[in-house]
């Protein structure tokens, strides 16, 4: 009988460090290297277990950490450039989510924004993620996973300052008389037609082709999406990993 018991008392334990193991959390650590003070804002995907904080404050040299639920899917990006207008509105000149708080609460980001993007525990329990530049791009943005136990594990981003450099037809202002360039707009954004969109007759692989303005993305970050349908060299796997975040990677710094 007390065989029976103590073995009923092992599988009982055996389960629980089973459960538990399963719904260890990922931790995000999101790091400023930029030389100015960054707002992050976070999107949790449809259906998922919400992440908060959705929006903070994270001044240059400081970094953050986050608890993520281990089915998480979303989407991570910083703000630039934000105040507080003379109604009392929070205000962001590059990525700001409309929100009007520090907090997006449930707001993506306003294009053009530099996106990480994650699934966690997916397919054959594998995190995918991605830095995408199909929204446009904001800032230098890095992910790096630590402690993986299979999947590639790659580190992933665009390191390159992208605004200065970018064409014309894309360069968002500042605004308020300055001239200087905090965004850099998709051509789907630009001029809104389907073939940079990948939308109406140009909504599959084939029929949607790289334009002359992804691959000024793609040239400038090939590890980056540069348009929808950039997944062979854009998607990113990993097992059992944290993954830390950094936006202004160095020797990249705005």
């Amino acid at each position: 009988m007390n065989r029976l018991l103590l073995s009923t008392t092992l599988l009982s334990l055996l389960y629980s460090i089973s459960l538990l193991s399963g719904v260890e959390p990922t931790t995000f650590k999101i790091v400023n290297k930029c030389r100015r003070t960054i707002w992050p804002g976070i999107l949790t995907g449809a259906d998922r277990p919400l992440l908060n904080p959705t929006g903070f404050t994270l001044k240059t040299g400081k970094s953050r950490t986050l608890r993520v639920p281990r089915s998480w899917s979303g989407r991570v990006w910083a703000r630039t450039h934000c105040s507080t207008d003379s109604s009392g509105k929070f205000v962001c000149a590059a990525a700001d989510c409309g929100s009007g708080r520090v907090e997006c609460s449930g707001s993506g980001a306003i294009p053009p924004a530099t996106l990480a993007e994650f699934t966690l525990n997916g397919d054959q329990g594998l995190d995918f993620y991605d830095v995408s530049l199909v929204d446009g791009y904001n800032l230098p943005m890095l992910i790096i996973p630590k402690g993986g136990t299979s999947g590639g594990c790659s580190p992933t981003g665009c390191l390159v300052d992208l605004n200065g450099a970018c064409p014309r037809q894309l360069s968002v202002a500042r605004g308020n008389g300055s001239r200087e360039s905090v965004a850099c707009r998709s051509a789907c954004e630009a001029f809104g037609e389907p073939m940079y969109c990948c939308s109406e007759e140009y909504s599959t692989p084939d029929t949607c082709r790289p334009s002359v303005y992804s691959e000024f993305f793609k040239h400038a970050c090939p590890r980056s999406y540069s348009y929808a349908y950039d997944d062979r060299t854009s998607t990113f796997t990993c097992a059992g990993a944290d993954y830390v975040i950094i936006f202004c990677p160095l020797p990249y710094t705005r």
